[in-house]
Formats: structure tokens, sequence, C-alpha cells
């Protein structure tokens, strides 16, 4: 949004008619959700998981918006207009890694023209799964990154992720909350040129700096300089994290308040 004031200069306006908007992820019933009313302050149970930036656009008369997606790493502006015509952007390919490909497209809801309809497939092989997102862009999202930053606190899946500008995965490391004690692990994974190696390290490795093997320190190296880190920096960061992860009081509280969070939502 910073960056796009400088636009005002040439295009008065811009400014104003920028905002954070608001997403729902993977909507059940879209129909009942959009008509329940305006917005999604008449929606019972309303639970936002994503917030990224709009500009309310229009071209020759005709309405839309433009969304700027980072949180998800979309590496484009997506442009949606209510007549589905020029300069619609559609159905675009999001990432392609050979056995998974994704899909997306932006359109306006017909039943509510508040929400735009994230529509979502991936093909992983034979087999195609959708899912449709609703973002509400008829108001800004005022507190969106707030909350969602204290949210993400408790979350109990962590991810720390390098992608390229193209929105592709580079390298870095993910795992669940929750494995008891010895058993708590993590994926850490760098690219080679020409596929992704993925390798699953216990976190109680890492308890000892001094005693981690070699050719793990190795393997952290390349994927902490694909990750654009001082030398050392990732390796660092997982040593903190395998103390917090063997504090196994911490880790109950932490999933229990993420459980008290989920079932406020239902």
């Amino acid at each position: 949004m910073r960056r796009w004031r400088c636009l005002e200069r040439e295009f008065e306006g811009v400014t104003a008619a920028t905002a954070l908007l608001s997403c729902e992820e993977a909507v059940v019933d879209v129909r009942e959700y959009v008509t329940c009313g305006e917005g999604p302050e008449a929606v019972v149970v309303a639970e936002k998981e994503h917030v990224m930036v709009g500009i309310q656009i229009r071209v020759d008369g005709r309405p839309g918006i433009m969304l700027a997606d980072p949180g998800y790493h979309v590496p484009r502006i997506v442009t949606v207009m209510a007549d589905r015509a020029y300069p619609h952007t559609g159905w675009f390919t999001q990432s392609d890694e050979g056995s998974v490909r994704k899909e997306y497209n932006y359109q306006f809801n017909v039943a509510n023209s508040g929400y735009v309809e994230w529509q979502e497939r991936e093909t992983r092989g034979t087999t195609l799964k959708t899912q449709t997102s609703l973002v509400f862009a008829a108001r800004p999202y005022l507190d969106g990154v707030n909350v969602t930053e204290r949210r993400n606190l408790v979350y109990n899946f962590r991810s720390l992720l390098s992608r390229d500008q193209k929105g592709h995965l580079i390298a870095g490391l993910y795992f669940p909350v929750g494995a008891r004690g010895k058993d708590a692990q993590f994926t850490l994974f760098h690219d080679n040129g020409s596929e992704k190696i993925k390798t699953k390290y216990k976190f109680n490795t890492f308890a000892e700096p001094d005693n981690i093997p070699k050719s793990v320190l190795e393997e952290i190296q390349l994927c902490n300089s694909q990750m654009n880190y001082k030398r050392g920096e990732l390796l660092s960061i997982i040593c903190k994290l395998a103390k917090l992860m063997s504090n196994q009081s911490f880790i109950d509280q932490m999933l229990e308040i993420n459980e008290d969070i989920c079932r406020m939502c239902l």
C-alpha cells in the first residue's frame, strides 16, 4: 500500500480507492454465505483467515477491482471486472510442480457483488480438488493484520519458507506442533536445480549443537543459502525451535489456546 501511494500523482484518487480486504477460506456453502446479508457481519460464523490489498477501479465506466495477494504469494496483480471482460484476469496457473498443479480464478459473486469468489483447482495426477474462498471487497478490513498476527502466535502448524519472484517454493522448513518430546520433527527442503530435496529431522537431534552430524549441517547450510540468511542463521533458528519443542508444558498451553480459538469459531 505504501508503494502504491506514489501512483497518486498520475492517478488521482488511487489512495482513497485502496484498502485492506478480508478473506474467508474454503467456504462450504457460498450461496448461503453471501445471501445472509450485505457483509460478513450478518454471517453467524465468519472466520477470517487471510487479508489482501484491493484497489477499486473503473475502466470506461465498468466497475472492477485489482487485488494484490502477497500473503499467498500470487506473483501478479489480479484484475477482477464485474462484466468479466478485458482486462479481467480469469483463470491462471498459480503453480505447476509436475505432480501438483494449482489454478486460481477471481470473479465477483453473482448473488452479492460485495464479494469476490476466489476459486481454486488443485490437480494431483488424476485427482481434482476444488474449493472457493470469499474476499469481502465492499468495505475495508480495518484491523486485519493485528488480529491475524495475534492468532498465528498459537497456530499449530508452523512454516518458514523462501520463494522466487513467481511465488514458487525454493527452500524452507515446516512442521506440525503437537508431537510429544522425542517424536517432534520437522521437514527441511531445498532446490537442487532439478527437484526439491525433502528430509525429515527430529528436533532432539539439535538439542546439543556441538553433536549435530556433519552431513546434517551441510544440508542446513544449503538451505540457509537459498533462504538468503547469514551463515549459521537457519541453524540457530532450528536450535531455538528444538529448545521450545522440548518444553512440553509450553507446547500443551499453546495447543490449548489454539483449541479454544477453534471452538470459539464453531
